[in-house]
């Protein structure tokens, strides 16, 4: 099992996972050229991919769908009230629509020899969730938690036993209260239950989750702005030190190029 961020930021998001049987994409919000491109520089193609799953509606994490879609008939997974926010959206007016394969949120799929958890998560979207991948019949799993206010008690317990973790860290709270351009009213969206994981939450999670199992956690979705790549890794692993979980080790995802790719 294998995991590369192909991109993560405010701008855009985008995670390929893959087994030697099944390729998948964890979200689409980086643009269809960049998703290509990227998957190119790394040996694969977007012919190679079996579906994209999507973990909420916001642009995104979406935003090449309807290229995507147009050029190559890829399965989506969502839920219903993810598939409607999009599919209400007037910029998908005249767009090929996506091969829909609607989910239940809570309720466990399979895509080929992959086994998808997924589970609520605090966000302002329609019905935003966490994804838990297991690989049958290794065993190997791979926890994401993009876009979440806070970290619940259900999502901790969800990837408490994950070998590797995709995680928020958006970002540093003095930073985001520090920075002139945004407007207080977005501030408070970011900062609130349902908004964003600042990196002193993303590392209080990590040690409360932190087992012998899991060996790896990619930082993601970094706000360029209000936050420092190794602000956002200082923060986790100085944390996880404190727990003595020195066999985990802490990758910070970009927006501009892939993180090396992860084997399991």
């Amino acid at each position: 099992m294998e995991v590369t961020i192909l991109g993560s930021g405010s701008a855009g998001n985008c995670t390929l996972i893959e087994t030697e049987s099944t390729t998948l994409l964890v979200d689409a919000g980086l643009s269809a050229r960049q998703i290509t491109t990227r998957l190119h520089a790394i040996g694969r193609n977007i012919t190679d991919v079996d579906g994209i799953l999507l973990t909420h509606e916001h642009s995104d994490h979406t935003g090449a769908l309807g290229v995507l879609c147009r050029s190559t008939p890829l399965p989506v997974y969502a839920n219903r009230l993810t598939a409607e926010a999009l599919t209400e959206n007037a910029e998908w007016k005249d767009r090929t629509r996506p091969s829909w394969r609607l989910f239940a949120t809570g309720s466990a799929f399979a895509v080929g020899d992959l086994e998808i958890e997924n589970f609520t998560v605090p966000h302002d979207a329609a019905d935003p969730v966490g994804f838990c991948i297991h690989q049958r019949p290794t065993g190997h799993s791979i926890g994401v938690l993009t876009d979440l206010g806070h970290a619940t008690h259900l999502v901790l317990e969800r990837v408490r036993n994950v070998d590797a973790l995709i995680l928020e860290a958006n970002h540093d709270v003095k930073l985001l209260q520090d920075d002139t351009a945004r407007p207080w009213a977005t501030k408070q969206r970011i900062l609130s239950r349902h908004g964003h994981l600042s990196n002193d939450a993303a590392a209080t999670a990590m040690h409360e989750i932190a087992s012998d199992r899991c060996r790896h956690v990619f930082l993601v979705h970094l706000s360029r702005d209000c936050n420092r790549p190794e602000l956002a890794k200082r923060t986790v692993a100085d944390k996880l030190r404190q727990a003595g979980a020195h066999h985990i080790t802490v990758e910070v995802s970009t927006q501009e190029t892939p993180t090396p790719t992860l084997k399991l």
